[in-house]
């Protein structure tokens, strides 16, 4: 065995292990939403992840990668690569073009996540489907293509995104918004008077526990985005991820101890995730002291913005678009402050950070690139939902939010009952 084979061997075993990470993910985000909706709406939120693994695996073998990753048509669209067929060549990496979808496949499937715990408790199953439909196979791979693929124009400009802080974490988290201010509050969540009701979460541990597992987790999103299991910059993308996931959480337990008088569990938890978040498009160019800051900077940001919305009167049950939209734009414009020259050395543009001495270039290029995508994952998701409304209610029927959606729509409860059965027509009422 020779030794380019050796090491292609090696980074399939290590991409693969690391996709594996990010798909358990989909177990963090299901205990994380599960814990932080009413219990009434347990397994709507379980069924959700279920519909985010399958039909986004299927609908981004069938013409999502090949959208995302296909030969560049003018910087904006792949036209090849459906069905993992085609031409592909273009794709030159040391794993096969099967190992790559799989680990991008991991990716699109988290991008759909964060949309779902904005809209929990009252959205339409049906509709949900269709939506999912639209992001892993339309919004998200076109998105990806401007930055990530050979030929995408945003990535053509210069723009860096490591991991995804902007692709995945800023579209998902304004697709999130739209989505929240279309769909509406859930009942009783704000007064007449417009002040927010608080509805308190239904497990925190098991929403703990969830937060965990994403932690875990995105050890794989961020390091795993070398592709290889050699590259020299694992060990600092492992370390930049700790520290600012760390930094989040630490800064919110303060942070709410003085604003709130009590360190607040769920902004804690969604603290060390906005930490995450932030440090995604990053984390292999900035130093351990910047990972810090962005982390405790997203942290405290997240809270605001967490405060934001319900003045405003839009419902996220989850936090999604604090802990996502926020964050993952706060850690995409990062970059263009931070990226050490040699860290980033090698890219081929020769950016850095503005304070290195890199001035507005990088910066300019990322603040551009977030824009867009921020507009277009927001645009986007508005009219989608308006198109699916023509077809199938968005939102559920009152009765149906109001008994929950386990009962209301899956015809079963989260947790059993005192009694041995129960009426298949009590479950059907």
């Amino acid at each position: 065995m020779d030794l380019a084979t050796l090491a292609s061997g090696l980074d399939t075993v290590w991409v693969v292990l690391t996709a594996a990470m990010i798909l358990l993910m989909e177990g963090g985000f299901a205990l994380l939403e599960a814990g932080f909706v009413r219990q009434k709406n347990a397994v709507s939120i379980i069924m959700k992840v279920f519909v985010d693994i399958t039909f986004g695996a299927l609908i981004f073998y069938f013409f999502g990668f090949a959208i995302m990753y296909g030969k560049d048509f003018s910087g904006l669209i792949g036209t090849s690569g459906f069905f993992l067929d085609g031409d592909l060549s273009h794709i030159d990496l040391t794993i096969s073009h099967e190992t790559y979808w799989l680990f991008q496949c991991a990716f699109v499937i988290a991008v759909i996540s964060i949309v779902s715990g904005a809209v929990a408790e009252r959205i339409n199953f049906h509709a949900y489907i269709l939506f999912t439909i639209a992001m892993t196979g339309l919004i998200y791979p076109i998105a990806g293509h401007w930055v990530w693929s050979v030929g995408g124009w945003l990535g053509r400009l210069g723009m860096i995104d490591f991991a995804g802080s902007a692709v995945i974490h800023a579209l998902g988290g304004f697709a999130a918004l739209a989505a929240a201010i279309l769909i509406g509050p859930r009942i009783g969540k704000f007064s007449e008077d417009g002040t927010a009701n608080i509805v308190p979460p239904s497990n925190l541990p098991l929403a703990s526990v969830g937060a965990f597992i994403l932690w875990f987790g995105w050890f794989g999103f961020n390091s795993g985005s070398t592709l290889s299991a050699t590259n020299a910059s694992i060990g600092h993308i492992a370390i930049t991820t700790m520290l600012a996931a760390s930094a989040g959480g630490a800064t919110c337990i303060l942070f709410t101890m003085l604003r709130y008088r009590k360190s607040d569990p769920p902004m804690v938890i969604n603290g060390s995730l906005a930490g995450l978040v932030g440090i995604t498009a990053g984390c292999a160019f900035v130093s351990d002291g910047a990972a810090i800051l962005i982390g405790a900077v997203c942290g405290m940001a997240m809270v605001f913005a967490t405060e934001f919305l319900e003045s405003k009167k839009i419902d996220d049950p989850v936090g999604a678009f604090a802990v996502h939209g926020i964050s993952g734009s706060l850690g995409t414009l990062a970059v263009g402050l931070f990226a050490k020259p040699e860290l980033i050395e090698g890219l081929g543009h020769g950016y850095t950070g503005l304070f290195y001495g890199g001035g507005f270039q990088l910066l300019g290029v990322q603040a551009l690139g977030l824009a867009i995508i921020i507009v277009w994952g927001f645009s986007t998701t508005w009219v989608v939902f308006k198109l699916i409304r023509l077809a199938v209610p968005v939102r559920v029927s009152r009765d149906e939010e109001l008994v929950g959606l386990d009962v209301g729509i899956h015809g079963v409860p989260a947790y059993s009952q005192d009694t041995d059965f129960i009426e298949l027509d009590q479950l059907k009422r």
